[in-house]
């Protein structure tokens, strides 16, 4: 027993000896210490990989808070567009062109879930970057779900898919379709925005101007009235006697009659004249061909205003990537598409 005893303390001084350390009772602590820090130092790069790592197929969904028929109209619009944000082929574009918008799409699954489904889809798309794994050719999809979210509220879920067409191998994107779609789509709801905030300006203006002349007319009666003055003799009005109208900044409504203030960047050897036809036409646009629809929002599907004639001149107050918010010379707002207006000659 006492041969064993010995023998087993040589052989486990002769093991801690091969890893230079003295003995296991007193150097124990320090073995473990290195075994600790070496387990961090390999542990901290898979942490690092994994939180750089891309996530596949997670989609967007946002609450945008705007009626749901709102939505649904500026996503009809973005669904017919005919372009695939956030990806491209061959890495020569900015986008994939081409794309059509459609009812259903067999890439995805059916939805039971409720709300209004769009779709924009694009066939033999050749390789589309950001999506997991792609290297043929086959359907790109996206699937737009709009769904309420109490009376001014609306959920919004975007997921883009491809499907390759001889393997039928569907490839989940990394999010960044979903995102640029949004982002197209947001940049039209807040175009809307801006045209409303725009209208009720111009009703108050028009309530003021109304107002104005209304007491203009019931001071001019009342002061016949006192001098004793008959209806066929009105009194004469001259702009010495007038009290002059107070300041006021141009709004969208009252653009078309006050002229821009003048850049100071303009050489200060150019006429006048010259200087307010630069800056007209920096804002002013000219339509293109006869029964050019005014829209009441930016989306083709929107209700037509009027129709304008060949050469109307229109005042830009709002612009966006594919349509202009304009006012006519009448006061009316609305929208109109980029390629219809022109500049000025």
């Amino acid at each position: 027993m006492k041969f064993e005893t010995v023998n087993n303390s040589v052989t486990r001084r002769s093991r801690y000896g091969l890893l230079g350390l003295a003995s296991p009772d007193k150097s124990l602590p320090l073995f473990l210490l290195f075994l600790l820090l070496a387990l961090l130092t390999v542990s901290t790069p898979i942490a690092a990989r994994d939180k750089e790592k891309v996530s596949y197929g997670e989609g967007l969904i946002v609450n945008i808070p705007l009626p749901k028929a709102e939505v649904e109209q500026v996503v009809a619009d973005v669904a017919e567009n005919g372009v695939i944000r956030g990806t491209k082929e061959y890495n020569k574009d900015e986008f994939v062109a081409n794309a059509k918008a459609a009812d259903s799409s067999s890439v995805f699954p059916p939805w039971d879930q409720g709300g209004k489904i769009f779709y924009k889809v694009r066939t033999q798309a050749i390789d589309p970057r950001n999506f997991k794994d792609t290297n043929d050719v086959g359907t790109l999809a996206v699937r737009y779900v709009v769904m309420p979210q109490g009376e001014s509220n609306t959920i919004l879920r975007i997921d883009a898919l491809f499907e390759e067409e001889f393997r039928h191998v569907v490839h989940q994107s990394n999010g960044s379709v979903e995102t640029a779609e949004y982002k197209d789509i947001r940049e039209h709801l807040d175009g809307i925005e801006v045209m409303k905030a725009q209208d009720i300006e111009a009703q108050r203006e028009r309530q003021e101007q109304l107002a104005k002349k209304q007491n203009l007319a019931t001071g001019n009666d009342a002061a016949g009235s006192f001098m004793g003055q008959s209806s066929s003799q009105p009194e004469l009005h001259t702009a010495e006697n007038d009290p002059p109208p107070p300041a006021r900044p141009p709004t969208a409504a009252t653009a078309m009659q006050e002229p821009p203030e003048i850049s100071n960047s303009t050489p200060p050897d150019q006429p006048l004249g010259e200087r307010i036809r630069d800056l007209r036409k920096q804002v002013v646009r000219l339509v293109k061909s006869p029964g050019a629809p005014l829209k009441s929002a930016p989306f083709h599907t929107a209700g037509t205003l009027q129709l304008l004639g060949t050469g109307t001149e229109v005042l830009i107050v709002v612009s966006t990537p594919y349509w202009y918010g304009v006012e006519t010379h009448e006061g009316q707002h609305g929208w109109m598409l980029r390629d219809q207006l022109e500049l000025l000659p």
